[in-house]
């Protein structure tokens, strides 16, 4: 058999899994029992495994997440006041689909950044696109694009998006410019895509932040009506867990 010209043929058509899977095959000395359909279902499978892991990873690295969360870590026990049957249905994801938002409203430290991450992720395992930004730093980025003509190209990117995540809304009072790029953005997705916000502010104080009332209603218009809510509160998670280590440091007398 003519195994290495066809491994090296299976390398230069970009069938890299498949090339993989036949010198598998050819170590298995069991492998003529198969017939031969068998065997090359076995290499397509692992050549379709192969190209959606490659893009599973390409999704992962284009929505630049935060933190390293995945739904099935979710820590349900916590004392947070967390909706479990809407974290369940959120999870499943039919949300994204109808183009609806959420908002995750709590204290620091109660988890919204990690649970907005864990959803990201899943949405990126479900084949959706994803893009995880901190609106600071999502405002200064804007700044810099106007300046050097990014500007138009980076509200497109950000239109496209199936699932937009907006972490630390409401951190301080938003300038003109700022109430401008974000009304260009609800804009844009609106009816479009799906847009996740996390904020310490509870959202009947989002007007002021804004600040124009105008720009604040059609901001909050597109992105507060048809949104799904989880409110947590409680304690920090991260100023318990560092309790929890102190007692395990302690010596045992």
């Amino acid at each position: 058999m003519l195994t290495h010209p066809t491994h090296h043929r299976l390398v230069a058509l970009g069938l890299n899994g498949m090339a993989k899977a036949l010198d598998e095959q050819q170590r298995q000395p069991d492998i003529a029992a198969l017939a031969f359909e068998e065997r090359l279902a076995l290499l397509v499978d692992r050549e379709a495994t192969e190209r959606e892991n490659k893009r599973m990873i390409a999704r992962l690295r284009f929505a630049s997440l935060r933190q390293n969360a995945v739904v099935e870590d979710i820590d349900m026990k916590a004392p947070r006041g967390l909706d479990k049957p809407l974290f369940q249905k959120l999870v499943a994801g039919e949300w994204i689909d109808r183009h609806q938002n959420l908002l995750i409203i709590g204290p620091t430290g109660v988890g919204k950044s990690w649970i907005a991450c864990a959803l990201g992720h899943k949405a990126c395992r479900d084949n959706r696109s994803v893009l995880y930004q901190r609106l600071p730093r999502l405002f200064e980025a804007l700044t810099l694009a106007r300046g050097d003509g990014r500007h138009a190209r980076l509200l497109r990117t950000l239109a496209r998006v199936e699932l937009l995540i907006l972490d630390d809304w409401g951190l301080a009072p938003m300038t003109a410019e700022q109430r401008r790029d974000l009304l260009e953005m609800m804009e844009d997705r609106h009816g479009r895509g799906s847009t996740v916000v996390t904020s310490q502010l509870p959202v009947e104080h989002w007007h002021e932040i804004i600040g124009n009332p105008t720009i604040a209603d059609a901001i909050l218009d597109r992105l507060v009506h048809n949104a799904h809510r989880l409110t947590l509160k409680g304690e920090s998670l991260r100023k318990a867990e560092a309790k929890r280590q102190k007692l395990d440091d302690e010596p045992i007398n």
